[in-house]
């Protein structure tokens, strides 16, 4: 099968090559030329604009969006809407806020284009290899006629899945990076305490011996221990806890839906306060958040 794929960051660039890994063949656009030649050297055909990368899709074209949420990616899903035909394939595979997807999901459908809105985890290397993917979109037939062989190869065993209508891929990824807020700073809680005990942890150590067959055992407790390994006590680094906005958006719903979600949203809190002053439990969610997704830190 033969994919166009915008966006080619860290995210798409990894994802390009598993794709090709699975014997698809990826066609590749970014605006940033490094990315595209980057593509290119890993076997991807390069393609000079976003037309230029649909000339090169057979019918029906499927075109994947690894963009960063908001502008880019509206901006490119209304000029495929606009330039598509029917029968083809969209699919948001970035972190979208899901009425953005339902509404971007009711004007291609208009116009008869499949529509799929892909929340995508696992990081850098499940973008990789043996990926994590909650797709929701158009239909269950149009998704298995086109889509279902593709994710066979790039994801996990049971790693991925169709959630029904549009919109409802990017609801259960934004619930589910809801949860991972309230994972990530319970453990970088946890640490700080230690860290303030009248004991001298190792805390590598510590998280190593956690994700050996401990109830809290998980993927985040052996990042924190590769953080621990290359700098004991997060020195080189600031506490401070960025957010892309899809712990807001959890807790947002949850107020509209009047759910109770404390653990969320203090951990959402916890984030805009580190902004304003440096805290261990800063350090370790920053640290974890650069080990599954290579997002930036603040160097002390």
């Amino acid at each position: 099968m033969k994919i166009g794929l915008v966006g080619l960051g860290k995210m798409g660039l990894n994802l390009a090559q598993n794709m090709m890994d699975h014997d698809h063949e990826v066609v590749g656009f970014d605006l940033n030329q490094d990315f595209v030649d980057q593509a290119a050297s890993f076997g991807a055909e390069a393609a000079t604009s976003l037309e230029d990368l649909l000339s090169k899709l057979p019918s029906p074209k499927i075109v994947w969006l690894m963009l960063p949420a908001g502008k880019p990616t509206e901006s490119t899903i209304a000029t495929l809407t606009d330039t598509l035909a029917k029968g083809d394939y969209i699919v948001d595979g970035g972190n979208s806020f899901w009425k953005n997807s339902v509404e971007d999901a009711e004007k291609a459908e208009a116009k008869g284009i499949n529509f799929f809105d892909c929340g995508t985890s696992g990081g850098q290397s499940g973008a990789r290899s043996n990926g994590n993917f909650m797709i929701g979109g158009t239909s269950l037939e149009s998704f298995n006629a086109a889509l279902k062989p593709v994710f066979e190869g790039i994801a996990q065993k049971d790693g991925y899945l169709y959630t029904g209508a549009a919109g409802s891929g990017h609801y259960l990824k934004m619930v589910h990076n809801g949860i991972e807020y309230g994972m990530m700073e319970a453990i970088g809680e946890g640490f700080d305490v230690l860290e303030h005990s009248q004991f001298d942890y190792d805390n590598e150590a510590v998280a190593r011996l956690w994700n050996a067959g401990s109830v809290v055992r998980s993927w985040l407790m052996e990042l924190a221990e590769e953080a621990f390994a290359k700098d004991a006590k997060l020195d080189e680094i600031r506490g401070t806890m960025h957010s892309s906005g899809e712990g807001k958006w959890t807790l947002q719903e949850s107020l509209d839906q009047q759910v109770p979600t404390p653990v969320i949203a203090l951990s959402l809190m916890m984030r805009y306060r580190s902004m304003e002053d440096d805290t261990f439990t800063g350090k370790v969610v920053s640290a974890l958040r650069n080990g599954f997704g290579g997002h930036a830190v603040d160097k002390a």
